[in-house]
């Protein structure tokens, strides 16, 4: 019968791996990306609060993260509200992190095994409990996250391969996780399955070393051939165009489209304005505050980086930092954190509205 999964896992080659397992099976897997410390509360929330939208039975799926008592007693709890109110969601935790002793000893549903990485431990339990079918071309795959995530450089093929698999996910970068939750995680899985399927030809890790810039290429290509940079700039300019309904931001008649995360604003941020000219800006905000403003020769970005950040620039280009910003995971967030800003120091006196002199 077929499922519905909420599966939660990490932001690394086993954390991904285990959602490439997943993605094998029938079910319909709804997929989360955490890495250690606050984010991971951020999303097990984010999941609750998508729960109690919709009354449907549900598998919350956690995987390659261990939940601290805290984490576990909140999460446990919180099921356990929905169901006594008439849900049906059943709980389980596939981990190898022996971190999550405490907890794993008092909930059944919490799967600790500290002799498997945690993809091997979604693989025999998806064979197990959901139907996946083993062998094919992701078991050998399943062998080389075991290898390299336990570090069993006795498994020489298997370990290197590995390795060249842990740098295909840290330098997949061209999405921005917290924008493109879905987009990037579908990137991620889409170079790791070509890899997958590619373990067993000879020298394995020397052609996906040689393969990976053209595997990211062909990704973001769409018929006609160009850089990476190029190639991923249009798509994610794309991208952004599809989300404008629910990034764009007001500051004193001006309309602006707003980034986190983003990166490369001097390319990306260009080729947007460029592509939609009814913005007159485009500012992209990191994690620490620091904001990255372009504009196309209407608004003097330069003067709004100074009223927004103490900042400055030159009229199509400026940036700074904001102070007091708190660091977020979900992008609404950010966007409430950035409107209330923008309506504060819209309200500051002897403030006008500035357009490029020229």
């Amino acid at each position: 019968m077929k499922k519905t999964f909420y599966h939660l896992s990490h932001t690394d080659l086993d954390g991904y791996s285990c959602q490439l397992v997943m993605a094998q099976t029938v079910h319909t897997i709804n997929s989360y990306n955490a890495n250690y410390g606050a984010e991971v509360m951020e999303r097990l929330e984010e999941i609750i609060d998508t729960l109690k939208k919709t009354k449907q039975e549900a598998t919350i799926l956690v995987s390659d993260l261990n939940l601290s008592p805290d984490e576990a007693k909140w999460l446990h709890h919180e099921v356990r509200k929905l169901n006594e109110a008439g849900w049906t969601i059943t709980l389980t935790l596939l981990d190898h992190h022996g971190s999550g002793k405490d907890s794993a000893v008092q909930y059944e549903w919490y799967t600790l095994d500290t002799e498997r990485c945690a993809t091997k431990i979604v693989y025999e339990y998806a064979i197990e409990n959901y139907g996946l079918s083993a062998g094919g071309w992701l078991e050998p795959f399943v062998k080389v996250v075991n290898a390299v995530d336990l570090w069993k450089q006795e498994e020489e093929e298997d370990f290197e391969y590995g390795k060249v698999c842990m740098r295909l996910i840290s330098d997949a970068r061209e999405l921005s996780r917290v924008m493109f939750a879905n987009e990037d995680r579908a990137y991620k899985l889409a170079l790791l399955e070509r890899a997958a399927m590619m373990r067993l030809v000879p020298d394995a890790n020397i052609l996906l070393d040689e393969a990976l810039h053209k595997m990211k290429k062909d990704f973001f290509k769409n018929g006609v051939d160009d850089t990476l940079d190029n190639l991923s700039t249009k798509h994610i300019v794309a991208l952004l165009g599809t989300k404008r309904s629910t990034m764009t931001v007001y500051y004193k008649g001006w309309r602006g489209f707003l980034c986190y995360g983003l990166g490369n604003t001097s390319i990306i941020g260009n080729g947007f304005v460029t592509a939609f000219p009814d913005f007159d800006f485009i500012v992209d905000v990191s994690t620490r505050g620091t904001i990255s403003l372009r504009g196309h020769d209407q608004v003097d970005v330069a003067m709004m980086a100074g009223e927004w950040a103490n900042g400055g620039g030159h009229p199509n280009a400026a940036g700074g930092r904001i102070q007091g910003f708190k660091e977020q995971f979900r992008y609404d967030k950010v966007k409430r954190q950035i409107d209330d800003l923008l309506s504060d120091k819209e309200a500051m006196p002897g403030k006008l509205p500035h357009k490029i002199e020229n």
